[in-house]
């Protein structure tokens, strides 16, 4: 058996915000539904597939709590069946005018709702816990509802991070030794927490590590170690300005056919008017899917024998990527997946985890991490900038207001664990991230308020000994996405409370400033 040149970690990130329950296109369950049939499903059977032929550690999979829990929610999975059959009359409405397009829909529709009703009836974690215990994929898990962690003061993020990997264990059996930290979001010190919180290792962007990216490194002398992402072999697929799925052969997601919802263009070229695409022909597409797995191949065979030449021994490259890419913004993805898995140990790479990669030994020396993200820029601007200084001020507000409710009470408070819970889905960095792309901007200002408004609701009434007036207006609530969330696991504050990080200009920059008064009535 030919030595390999290295080791190439794949991670895929599955993330959406908290969306059960608020409505459909352009945002809400429909968001939900469309990752779940294009991404989620046609994944996991290209994970079943290549297991089936007795690979193992093919990939490290992060599924954030807040998404795992829609998966697993009956509403969610009757909203699915419904929507995958819903797919499949689609389909079969658009046979007269698109007898091509409507005869593949129909057999993808098809194949997926026998998918779904084979193996995901009962939710997302018996999937989960079969492909982990099994050895096929390493699970990541993170803070319960995505928050951005700098953002967060240490007693709000150490409870966020403990509710997500409480909840990671209740659904697949276990509790992670790595996370994907939110938006790859890194403030010096944050390592210290995860250590405290059994947190092994987590995952940053590569600029982050001055592009050193070809070995795991533990960060100070916390022991956690960072895995970072290697933007020059991951640029090669997806990139804020290029990659794979721009080809003009592949399907392309923008262009529909109004009547049915289906998609019937290829990519045909950037700066082509929907009405003038081409018709989309999976002949070609087939072609593009070949040239470009065997392209990327061959970028990670010449990264790691780069690697391997400058250390003297073999190294790694990590790409990583949302998982909806593949198959939701990337129709071919998918396939693509698949042949890029299959080819990479023929053309001498191992390909395994990053808890493979740490068996392996690859790790290097400590390092020193600078604030960071994987956003544009690289640095907090996304998620702090001036463009969303009101939810950066909102979310102040939910902090502080979420400290107060700590107590150490021998029985759970139904109001104050609904307030933290609402707190911890105000605090979602989705919230920010689609007001500074300008997409859904509205909606998820009003998302965050709304969850906001229940907290200082919740405050002023427990703060006013209103407790009747409270458990009220919870029981008008719809049902949120845990149930476990417990406030008497919030940290009690010390002698002195955090300081929270904040968002100061339109630069991006940040700064430390003093902890928010007391919570007050009408807040």
């Amino acid at each position: 058996m030919t030595e390999p040149v290295g080791t190439f970690c794949l991670v895929l990130h599955s993330h959406l915000p908290w969306l059960a329950h608020h409505g459909r296109w352009p945002v809400g369950e429909e968001w939900l539904y469309q990752s779940w049939a294009h991404s989620y499903l046609p994944v996991v059977d290209v994970v079943g597939r290549l297991a089936a032929e007795g690979r193992r550690d093919l990939l490290t999979l992060g599924v954030t709590p807040v998404l795992a829990a829609q998966l697993d929610d009956p509403h969610c999975l009757r909203g699915m069946h419904d929507w995958l059959g819903g797919w499949l009359q689609r389909a079969h409405e658009a046979a007269p005018r698109l007898p091509d397009l409507a005869l593949r829909e129909h057999r993808a529709a098809t194949a997926a709702l026998s998918g779904f009703e084979a193996r995901w009836r009962h939710g997302a974690s018996p999937v989960l816990r079969d492909l982990a215990g099994s050895g096929v994929v390493e699970l990541l898990g993170g803070p319960a509802t995505h928050s951005f962690g700098p953002l967060l003061d240490d007693r709000v993020r150490a409870f966020a991070l403990d509710a997500g990997l409480t909840d990671h264990s209740r659904r697949l059996g276990a509790r992670p030794a790595g996370i994907w930290a939110p938006e790859c979001g890194y403030a010096p010190g944050m390592e210290t927490g995860y250590a405290a919180a059994g947190v092994e290792r987590f995952v940053v962007d590569g600029p982050a590590l001055h592009g050193d990216t070809a070995l795991l490194r533990p960060v100070g002398e916390s022991g956690v170690l960072v895995a970072g992402r290697d933007l020059d072999v991951t640029y090669r697929v997806w990139s804020p300005r290029a990659g794979y799925p721009g080809h003009a052969d592949y399907r392309d997601f923008h262009t529909f056919d109004h009547p049915s919802g289906l998609k019937p263009s290829r990519v045909t070229g950037r700066h082509v008017a929907p009405q003038d695409k081409h018709p989309y022909d999976p002949d070609r597409a087939a072609v593009a899917v070949a040239r470009d797995a065997a392209d990327f191949v061959a970028v990670v065979r010449e990264r790691l024998t780069s690697v391997r030449a400058r250390l003297g021994r073999p190294g790694l490259t990590v790409a990583a990527f949302d998982t909806e890419l593949f198959g939701h913004w990337w129709h071919e993805g998918p396939a693509w997946l698949e042949a890029v898995l299959r080819a990479l140990p023929e053309a001498a790479v191992r390909v395994t985890t990053l808890a493979g990669a740490v068996g392996a030994g690859l790790v290097g020396s400590p390092v020193e991490l600078p604030e960071s993200s994987w956003g544009l820029g690289k640095d907090w601007h996304v998620w702090a900038g001036e463009a969303v200084s009101d939810l950066v001020t909102l979310g102040q507000t939910v902090q502080r207001d979420l400290r107060g409710v700590a107590h150490a009470g021998p029985t759970r408070d139904r109001e104050k664990d609904a307030l933290a819970e609402q707190a911890l889905l105000a605090l979602s960095s989705d919230w920010a991230f689609m007001v500074s792309h300008d997409s859904a901007a509205d909606y998820a200002r009003g998302r965050a308020r709304g969850h906001a408004e229940r907290v200082a609701l919740l405050a002023r009434l427990l703060a006013a000994g209103a407790r009747d007036a409270a458990a009220a207006a919870v029981a008008t609530w719809e049902p949120g996405p845990f149930g476990h969330i417990d406030a008497r696991r919030l940290p009690r504050a010390g002698s002195r409370d955090t300081v929270v990080v904040t968002g100061d200009g339109h630069d991006g920059s940040l700064r430390q400033a003093a902890p928010a008064a007391a919570s007050a009535p009408g807040r």
